[in-house]
């Protein structure tokens, strides 16, 4: 049951800071830290959520030949600027055909 109490409070901490931010005083939300920390935060948690996906396995760090030529082929899609979608199945025909030889 303990899971569940964690799910509660956790769903629960979710929906007031939702609701902090929404009551946040305009004065508060218009402060140039606050802009620019709203601009930056989703910026560093998507690289970090990039990082762990193509670097971590688990509890540990694991340097797998597909997944980064995965990412060196959507790293050239976006410098390229193809489109999201385009950027996605490049990295996955890469990732797919770099297992499929074997690397």
């Amino acid at each position: 049951m303990t899971v569940w109490w964690a799910i509660i409070v956790t769903c629960a901490g979710c929906y007031l800071l939702k609701l902090a931010g929404l009551a946040a005083p305009r004065r508060v939300l218009d402060h140039p830290g606050v802009r620019r920390f709203a601009r930056l935060v989703p910026v560093a948690l998507l690289a970090a959520l990039i990082a762990v996906q193509t670097l971590g396995h688990g509890q540990e760090l694991r340097l797998d030949g597909a997944r980064l030529a995965g990412m060196a082929a959507a790293v050239v899609a976006l410098l390229l600027r193809a489109p999201f979608l385009v950027v996605l199945v490049a990295a996955a025909v890469v990732t797919a055909l770099t297992r499929l030889i074997g690397i």
